[in-house]
């Protein structure tokens, strides 16, 4: 598996994998109905770099990261990660993450936030823990999940330093 800056050409996978995983409204905040168009304009922001990881010459899985907040907060950064149904379960995920966090270190990050981690999601929580992010906040009720109703969210943080 190969894991790199995503191109142009790799618009339409990108957007495959992540209208999947935003219609199924449980794991994302963003609105299931978006765009194709919005969809891939917040994925590649000027502020974001923007990634994919390819097997077999197949686009399965991509992340962004960026800047959690901009100024006085633009050292730690933030990311978001989505991984192809049919990927899922194979380390894809975890190979993913630590290339994030390596190049998060590489473009001086001192430290990585997640926002909003809806916490039945447990395979990512998992992830991130071994990865050494400790949950640092909940948000009670923060996610209508589809099918759980209102649920928590977790913010984790890691220092990179």
């Amino acid at each position: 598996m190969e894991i790199r800056a995503a191109t142009e050409a790799d618009r339409d996978a990108i957007w495959n994998i992540f209208h999947e995983i935003v219609a199924a409204g449980d794991t994302y905040a963003f609105d299931p109905r978006m765009s194709r168009e919005d969809a891939l304009a917040y994925w590649f922001r000027p502020d974001t770099h923007t990634y994919v990881a390819e097997k077999d010459g197949r686009v399965v899985a991509t992340y962004i990261l960026r800047p959690n907040q901009p100024g006085p907060g633009s050292h730690v950064a933030n990311a978001a990660f989505m991984v192809a149904s049919d990927a899922q379960g194979s380390g894809v995920g975890r190979r993913m993450a630590e290339h994030c966090l390596s190049e998060a270190h590489r473009l001086g990050f001192r430290a990585m936030q997640f926002n909003f981690v809806v916490s039945t999601n447990e395979s990512a929580i998992r992830l991130w823990q071994k990865l050494g992010f400790e949950i640092v906040g909940t948000l009670p009720g923060a996610f209508r999940h589809p099918q759980k109703g209102y649920v928590d969210v977790y913010v984790m943080f890691r220092s990179l330093v």
